[in-house]
C-alpha cells in the first residue's frame, strides 16, 4: 500500500490566465482550491516538472505567479531532459521535495524523458514509501502517470478498431487509465474504449478543474468544481472488441459508470462509493 498521495488533476484548473467554465457557475467554486491540495503545509517543498510543455517559460510564468498568490513558500522549476535524468543535484532536489507537480502538454513527452530514469524510481520509492509525499499531474502531466496511457484516439461518433493508440506509462499507479479535459472534448468513447482492451483497469475521466485525491493507494475523493467519471469494463457482457474489423464500431453491454462530484468518495480496493454529504 503506498504511503503518499496522488493528486490528479483534469487540465484547466484556476490558476492565473485561467477562466474555469464553472466559474460563477457552481455556487462551490473555490478559487485555486485544486493546486492548495499540492502540499500539506506552504512552507513544504514543491519540485515543478515542465517537461511535457512545448514552452515550458510561460508555464514558469504561470505557476510562480499563481503559487505566489496562494502562499506556496518553497518551490522551483526542475529542468529535465534526456541526457541529464541522473545527476545528483536532480535526485538531491527531489530527495527533499514534499511534492512532485507535472504540468500540462504532451504525455508521452513526459514518458520518453523519464523512463528507465532514476529519478522516476526515485519519484515512485517516495511515493510508496514517504507519508504525506505527493505526485501531482494536470492534463497530460496527470495521464501520463498510471501505467497504461492514451496517447491518441479519435473522439467520433463511434468507437472504431485501431483508432485509438495506448503505451507505457510512468506506472506511479496500477490498474487504472487517465484521461483528462473529460467532459469538454467529449473523450468518453475514447476512455471506454481503452478500459474495454484493459479490462483489469478502471478508467478515470477527470473534468478540467476538477481532481481525485487518492490516498493509501486507493482511497479516491474528488475535488473541485466539475466532475469525474470513473469507467470500469470488468463484468461486461457482449462485446465484438476481440472479432471487430478495422475500420468498424465497437460494441459493449454493461460497461459500468460512476459519477462523483466534490466531496465523492471511491474506494478502488473495495469498489465501494460514498455519496458526498
Amino acid at each position: 500500500m503506498a504511503k503518499g498521495r496522488l493528486l490528479i488533476i483534469g487540465g484547466k484548473e484556476d490558476k492565473d490566465g485561467s477562466t474555469p467554465d464553472m466559474e460563477g457557475k457552481n455556487k462551490d467554486f473555490s478559487p485555486n482550491e485544486i493546486l492548495k491540495l499540492l502540499t500539506v503545509s506552504k512552507d513544504d517543498r514543491i519540485e515543478i516538472i515542465t517537461a511535457a510543455s512545448s514552452e515550458p517559460e510561460s508555464m514558469r510564468k504561470t505557476y510562480t505567479k499563481t503559487f505566489n498568490e496562494i502562499g506556496y513558500s518553497n518551490f522551483d522549476f526542475l529542468e529535465v531532459c534526456e541526457t541529464q535524468l541522473h545527476t545528483d543535484y536532480q535526485l538531491k532536489r527531489v530527495s527533499a521535495a514534499k511534492t512532485v507537480f507535472f504540468t500540462g502538454g504532451d504525455q508521452d513527452r513526459i514518458y520518453e524523458k523519464l523512463k528507465d530514469s532514476a529519478l522516476k524510481s526515485l519519484i515512485k520509492e517516495k511515493y510508496n514509501n514517504e507519508s504525506g509525499f505527493t505526485i501531482a499531474g494536470t492534463s497530460a502531466g496527470a495521464m501520463c502517470l498510471p501505467e497504461i496511457i492514451i496517447l491518441e484516439a479519435v473522439n467520433g461518433e463511434a468507437m472504431l478498431e485501431h483508432d485509438i493508440e495506448l503505451n507505457s506509462g510512468l506506472g506511479f499507479i496500477d490498474n487504472c487509465i487517465i484521461d483528462t479535459h473529460f467532459v469538454h472534448r467529449a473523450r468518453f468513447g475514447r476512455l471506454a474504449h481503452a478500459v474495454i482492451l484493459y479490462r483489469h483497469c478502471w478508467g478515470i475521466g477527470l473534468g478540467e478543474d476538477t481532481a481525485l485525491l487518492i490516498e493509501e493507494g486507493g482511497h479516491a475523493t474528488c475535488k473541485g468544481s466539475g466532475m469525474v467519471w470513473l469507467l470500469n469494463a470488468e463484468n461486461i457482457g457482449q462485446t465484438n472488441i476481440d472479432s471487430v474489423e478495422k475500420g468498424s464500431p465497437i460494441y459493449a453491454e454493461n460497461l459500468k459508470v460512476h459519477i462523483l462530484t466534490d466531496g465523492c468518495m471511491f474506494d478502488f480496493k473495495e469498489k465501494i462509493f460514498k455519496g458526498s454529504r
